[in-house]
């Protein structure tokens, strides 16, 4: 018999070259594997939601791996949180699920934040967590140009040149941006995204809010589908996988 177990999982990105598992270099699918060995005694794969990218971070990683073992999931979370110990990647709740369950078919809804810390000053406490934006942001301009993107649209000026999706046709059911004293908060949720999406748009409406851009010239580099005429890519380091719906 064959049991499936879901992981929620938090972690630091920045030690790591992603999520997926490459060859030579460290990422979080391998140690999530690694620190599931002792348990299964037998090399698992372990699925994620979502793939991020080199030093992105993650609130709410959904995975989930298959075992012959009949497995406590207490023990589960205890004893890889034991092995993660001396890197960031902490299991926050593990559990037993149905083998219809996928962390990433049965996903319904992935949410990501942008972290944003707009001053000056450097990052003490945030360093390589947020990015930080010297000039003055209105946020109220950049909710203008964000508004432009919800819903179903061609994000092909937002679509990074190794993207290997099939089309570039994707459905946004929210962008929402807040302020709290210097930090501001991007939050995109959509079934899926393209490759870069979520930097790609940061980045351009960060020309917004800084007033490089007005809104108008916005839209019409959104319209024309054509990802030279975007801004550059947000840093990594501010990006967080934040959370996953499943029906």
């Amino acid at each position: 018999m064959i049991h499936r177990y879901k992981l929620i999982v938090e972690y630091d990105g920045t030690p790591f070259f992603g999520w997926q598992r490459q060859e030579g270099v460290s990422t979080v699918q391998q140690r999530l594997e690694e620190a599931v060995l002792p348990l299964t005694k037998t090399l698992v794969t372990v699925h994620g939601a979502g793939r991020t990218d080199k030093g992105v971070h993650a609130l709410g990683q959904v995975a989930h791996f298959d075992t012959e073992r009949a497995l406590d999931p207490f023990r589960i979370q205890e004893c890889m949180n034991a092995y993660l110990i001396d890197v960031p990647i902490s299991i926050l709740s593990v559990g037993e699920v149905d083998g219809a369950f996928n962390a990433r078919f049965s996903a319904i809804e992935r949410s990501y934040t942008y972290i944003i810390v707009n001053r000056r000053a450097k990052l003490g406490l945030d360093e390589n967590r947020a990015w930080r934006v010297i000039k003055d942001i209105d946020i109220q301009l950049m909710k203008s140009a964000a508004s432009l993107l919800v819903g179903c649209h061609d994000f092909s000026a937002f679509r990074a040149a190794g993207c290997q999706a099939n089309s570039p046709i994707k459905t946004l059911n929210s962008v929402e941006i807040e302020r709290v004293n210097d930090k501001i908060f991007i939050k995109v949720a959509a079934k899926s995204f393209l490759y870069h999406q979520v930097r790609n748009i940061v980045g351009s409406l960060v020309k917004v809010g800084i007033r490089e851009w007005h809104v108008n010239k916005f839209r019409e580099i959104f319209e024309s589908r054509d990802r030279n005429l975007a801004a550059p890519t947000a840093p990594a380091c501010g990006l967080y996988f934040s959370s996953v719906k499943y029906s």
